[in-house]
């Protein structure tokens, strides 16, 4: 019985722990005044983010409002579906005029979505990642920052020594050039997994949509966070300790990111949070996530929460497939990675 009473305040305990950072998370991420001020800091943030919004949102976005409330009406008015729409009494030799009319209509949507939609979406997707870089970089500098970020607390600022003792570790030249690139590739790859893993939790039964909101949620927040610690010359041993170390507050960070493509179709998805991203990661550059993080657990007593390893079931899966491509670069990189 007292192990039961035990159990249950743990359990309230670390909900209330999580729900407090879930919160703080969600609370950053809806701080998007910081992208006006950023903005007008910068003029080249403001171009920038202009361009994006104008890609995605007046050309993508309203390419599919075109079609959906002017292109498809007047093809059903112009090859009408029902019988009713026409004037001439209706025989059975209707039915194939009908049915010739819809597949008519059909294939020319299909037409307006090949020739114009996919490679839109195409251009639109590889052009809106190089802007985010440049986002992310006039952001970075519009705070003012050019090197990793100062943190108050002391054990903060113990674990940035330690990170630049590592840092001093690493070979110079050639090597740490190296490195750097398998950290990059690896970053990548990872993030690349646990897309299909968040893509593969769609199809469970029942708890399918919650994990699946919840994983996304997670993925977004690293997104919008990478870029900053790019800049801020954080590794990825780091970063991924980090965020696993503070699950409640990322999955609370990128929720609002979710929630505004969550009940969309794919495309207008896609148009959605391309314009919302940059946003979001303006907000992550201006967010002092370690300062608030700390702040919240200073107010806590007892028993702290613990590290979710979001990243482990990817990172054994990569670490399996790296293996059957036995290099030598990749099992020091792989000896490197330990989550």
């Amino acid at each position: 019985m007292e192990d039961r009473k035990l159990l249950i305040k743990i359990t309230r305990t670390t909900l209330k722990q999580a729900s407090f950072l879930w919160a703080d998370g969600f609370r950053e991420a809806c701080c998007l005044h910081r992208v006006i001020v950023l903005c007008r800091r910068s003029r080249r943030l403001l171009i920038r983010t202009g361009q994006c919004f104008l890609l995605n949102g007046f050309i993508f976005l309203g390419s599919l409002f075109v079609l959906n409330s002017v292109v498809i009406p007047i093809l059903r008015w112009i090859l009408p579906d029902q019988r009713s729409q026409i004037s001439y009494g209706g025989t059975s030799a209707f039915d194939g005029v009908l049915n010739f009319y819809s597949l008519l209509r059909g294939l020319l949507v299909q037409l307006f979505y090949v020739f114009w939609f996919y490679p839109l979406y195409v251009f639109s997707f590889i052009l809106s990642n190089l802007w985010y870089n440049d986002i992310a970089k006039h952001g970075f500098a519009a705070m003012g920052r050019s090197g990793p970020s100062v943190v108050e607390s002391s054990k903060q600022n113990d674990a940035l020594n330690s990170d630049s003792k590592m840092h001093a570790a690493k070979p110079a030249g050639l090597g740490w050039i190296m490195i750097e690139i398998g950290e990059q590739v690896y970053s990548v790859l990872l993030l690349s997994f646990f897309f299909l893993e968040v893509y593969a939790t769609g199809f469970i039964p029942y708890v399918g949509k919650a994990l699946n909101f919840l994983l996304l949620s997670w993925m977004y927040a690293y997104y919008c966070f990478e870029y900053k610690w790019n800049f801020s010359e954080w590794g990825l041993e780091k970063r991924l300790d980090f965020f696993e170390t503070n699950w409640a507050f990322f999955a609370g960070f990128g929720s609002p990111c979710v929630l505004a493509i969550f009940f969309f179709s794919p495309l207008v998805s896609y148009g959605v949070m391309a314009i919302l991203f940059p946003l979001f990661v303006l907000t992550a550059t201006g967010t002092e996530a370690e300062q608030v993080i700390s702040t919240q657990k200073g107010k806590w007593t007892g028993a702290k929460l613990g590290r979710v390893p979001v990243f482990y079931a990817v990172d054994h899966l990569l670490r399996r497939v790296l293996s059957l491509f036995p290099l030598e670069s990749q099992k020091q990189a792989l000896d490197n990675k330990s989550l």
